[in-house]
């Protein structure tokens, strides 16, 4: 049974369908999709020479996985002027190293529109930039841009407390 020390009476966990995502301090428009935060401990087998049939194992590395975000096309520039940081086709190829890296905050909500938690992206940067889906006269379907964001760690707002629940 899931816990929830403010509302005792909720039996279910939140549902992934409710969230949003700030960047530069303004919410980002008409977003859609948002890939999950996940990290990942190196694991690091040693043996001591004394004892030559047991591994052990301990923390190595830590890594992140790049977040994509995802949203219907409009004429929003937010996505496009990121990535032109890191590749602008304008300027030959350069590259602005000087706000190229941002951080992100991603507000989960619950069914109610309340934050329910809260996290903190630190150092992104746009590694992969989908300007238009593929186009197919044939399909039915809205037009999506992509962003990936590389990023060296994430971590929860622990001073957002659990909404109360009507």
């Amino acid at each position: 049974m899931a816990k929830f020390p403010a509302n005792p009476h909720r039996q279910v966990p939140y549902n992934t369908s409710r969230f949003r995502v700030k960047m530069d301090g303004r919410y980002v428009a008409g977003l859609s999709k948002c890939s999950a935060l996940k990290r990942t401990v190196e694991v690091v087998k040693h043996r001591e020479g004394n004892d030559p049939l047991t591994a052990h194992h301990m923390p190595g590395a830590v890594s992140f996985e790049a977040i994509t975000l995802e949203r219907g096309v409009t004429h929003d520039e937010d996505f496009e002027k990121w990535a032109n940081l890191v590749y602008d086709v304008g300027a030959a190829g350069a590259m602005s190293l000087k706000q190229f890296r941002k951080d992100i905050i991603i507000e989960f909500l619950n069914e109610a529109g309340q934050i329910a938690k809260v996290y903190k992206v630190y150092r992104c940067w746009v590694s992969e930039f989908q300007a238009l889906p593929e186009l197919d006269a044939n399909a039915n379907a809205v037009a999506i841009e992509h962003i990936k964001l590389e990023n060296e760690g994430w971590e929860r707002d622990t001073s957002v407390p659990e909404p109360i629940e009507a």
